[in-house]
């Protein structure tokens, strides 16, 4: 991909870096396109808190490249971070002050110009649903207010890019309904990138995600691709006179049976091998009373746990 292209926000070429002889992050390779919400997902000690910070520009990569909006972060870092809106898992908020005197604040760091000061403070308010707050102080309202508070101090520039991490940790199911809603509007907009621990939250605002492991993306792709990850080696059987599971394992091709009640099973088989003729023949055979036989739909969950695992059986990750 062109890494001018106007429609990308984010590109990442060979992008790493080392702390003394661990590497981190392995050379890798981002780009984010403008309207699109990407999830940044991994387990502790992926490399992702350390690939965000070089994307924001607070920490210098070890090899490669960055550009925001077509403008190279390291040759031109402060043009490239105007571009850039930042919420880290802990809000940088200041509880003594009000909502609008600390977006004053925010806006008048990030170069906001006297003119516009007062338009760009009630449209971040607005967005977020402050404008009934504004004169509250920080330290008062709830923690569902204070992460609205967080991302509107990332929003009051009007970035391109928009990088969100953990922005629901601690939230109710009401707040964190919101925090949806508004980080989807966002993605109307702007580029999201979305790091959090909540699958579910994944898969109900995110177009694309991007998995890390061990420093590097092990899986990219759609939300609606992902569905279709390993379901060509796992299958839904329904049974209406289940045996045990042991004897549907014992059928050649079949690794893996797990049972799902009321007859279902979910079955894994081996690469380069379809067990499906010898299930029908079983079932016939020993009057199972085969009722289905259908492609199981992989969730963000199946996936992250497959290629989060360390297991050497890796084949066939799309990149």
């Amino acid at each position: 991909m062109n890494p001018t292209d106007p429609a990308l926000t984010i590109c990442a070429r060979g992008l790493s870096r080392s702390f003394g002889k661990h590497l981190a992050v392995k050379p890798l390779d981002l780009d984010v396109r403008r309207g699109e919400v990407v999830g940044l997902l991994g387990p502790n000690g992926a490399g992702k808190s350390t690939t965000m910070q070089m994307l924001t520009g607070n920490l210098a990569p070890g090899t490669g490249e960055i550009r925001i909006c077509g403008i190279d972060l390291l040759e031109s870092p402060k043009l490239a971070k105007a571009r850039i809106g930042y919420l880290p898992e802990t809000p940088p908020l200041y509880r003594e002050l009000t909502v609008r005197e600390y977006l004053e604040l925010a806006a008048r760091l990030h170069r906001v110009t006297k003119a516009r000061l007062a338009d760009a403070v009630s449209s971040a308010m607005a967005h977020c649903g402050l404008a009934d707050v504004g004169r509250k102080l920080i330290g008062t309202l709830s923690k569902g207010y204070q992460q609205r508070v967080g991302i509107a101090q990332a929003i009051v520039h009007e970035p391109d890019v928009v990088i969100l991490d953990e922005p629901t940790v601690g939230l109710d199911p009401n707040q964190i309904l919101d925090i949806r809603r508004l980080i989807r509007e966002l993605g109307n907009r702007q580029s999201v990138i979305l790091s959090t621990h909540i699958l579910p939250e994944v898969e109900a605002v995110c177009d694309r995600v991007q998995i890390m492991h061990h420093g590097e993306i092990v899986f990219s792709n759609t939300i609606a691709g992902l569905r279709e990850f390993q379901s060509g080696r796992t299958m839904i059987v329904g049974l209406q006179h289940p045996p045990a599971p042991e004897a549907l394992a014992a059928i050649p091709g079949v690794e893996q049976v797990e049972a799902e009640g009321e007859g279902r099973f979910r079955i894994r088989f081996a690469a380069d091998c379809d067990p499906s003729a010898a299930l029908v023949s079983a079932a016939g055979a020993n009057n199972w009373g085969l009722q289905q036989l259908t492609p199981a739909r992989s969730s963000l969950e199946d996936v992250f746990v497959h290629l989060t695992q360390d297991n050497p059986d890796k084949a066939g990750i799309p990149a």
